[in-house]
């Protein structure tokens, strides 16, 4: 017992001691958005500001549409949300639920795109919407989003195949066709599994940089990663507005995961049950 409960003690020490580790770029993080220019510059580096200034995040406001580059992000992350939880969801189904021949084939042509570096088919698709004349606009960020996601079917599939069969026979005999199994057997089941999906792709939506910078044009639909970058190239960098946006946009992510905590590592174990 007492073996035991030192190799307890070990381990929670580790952990700790990881967290900490892992929390100290967050933290200096937060601390250089309260500090003035002298103590951002200062050698040896000032861990915590000798004068609070929360005033920072004010004259944050003032230098950017911050609040109008927030909504750009919420729209675009809500209608990428949106697009690929209904898409994914349904392409899961089928190669979960139908038999059909060449699906196995399908399903690995499939999870070979996720091989598949980004930049390879950047080029493509840009010429593709500048032709649709959707360059300058959020369409090219949310309407390839309801054609699914690799990574959001295969996680989703994986969920699917662990519903026992006879759940969706029962719905059969009494009356349910193809959709209402979907909708009324399988998507209720799968919360955990669709938990897991959606805070990957607010993750990545939310933080991504690369796709609006290279269609959007106008600085009045720039999302947050893009506005943000204004800090460090309209002139001398601004620190502290910069660590103080940072910190804003950073906090959503934090909140959400804390809130989903225990159903994101659900979905991730089930998730992983058959490959």
């Amino acid at each position: 017992m007492k073996k035991r409960s030192l190799g307890k003690t070990w381990i929670y020490l580790l952990l700790i001691a990881g967290a900490v580790f892992f929390m100290i770029p967050f933290f200096w993080m937060f601390s250089t958005s309260l500090k003035s220019y002298d103590d951002v510059f200062a050698f040896p580096p000032v861990w915590w500001p000798s004068e609070v200034l929360w005033s920072n995040y004010a004259d944050l406001l003032v230098e950017l549409p911050f609040l109008r580059y927030t909504l750009n992000t919420v729209i675009v992350t809500g209608m990428t949300l949106l697009g690929f939880m209904l898409s994914s969801s349904v392409v899961a189904f089928g190669f979960s639920y139908f038999r059909i021949p060449g699906k196995k084939v399908l399903f690995r042509i499939l999870l070979v795109t996720l091989m598949i570096p980004p930049q390879v088919t950047m080029i493509p698709q840009f010429v593709l919407f500048n032709k649709l004349g959707w360059v300058g606009t959020f369409l090219p960020l949310i309407v390839p989003t309801f054609f699914g996601g690799a990574f959001s079917i295969f996680l989703l599939k994986q969920f699917f195949d662990t519903v026992p069969r006879e759940f969706s026979d029962a719905a059969k005999l009494d009356g349910a066709n193809e959709w209402k199994i979907f909708l009324k057997v399988y998507l209720p089941l799968s919360k955990p599994a669709l938990a897991t999906s959606a805070l990957f792709i607010f993750i990545w939506t939310w933080t991504d940089f690369l796709n609006p910078l290279i269609y959007l044009n106008d600085d009045r639909m720039y999302t947050l990663s893009i506005g943000l970058q204004q800090l460090s190239t309209s002139r001398t960098t601004a620190w502290p507005q910069l660590m103080g946006g940072s910190v804003l946009m950073t906090l959503p992510i934090i909140v959400l995961f804390f809130l989903a905590q225990k159903t994101f590592i659900q979905g991730i174990q089930v998730g992983g049950i058959k490959s």
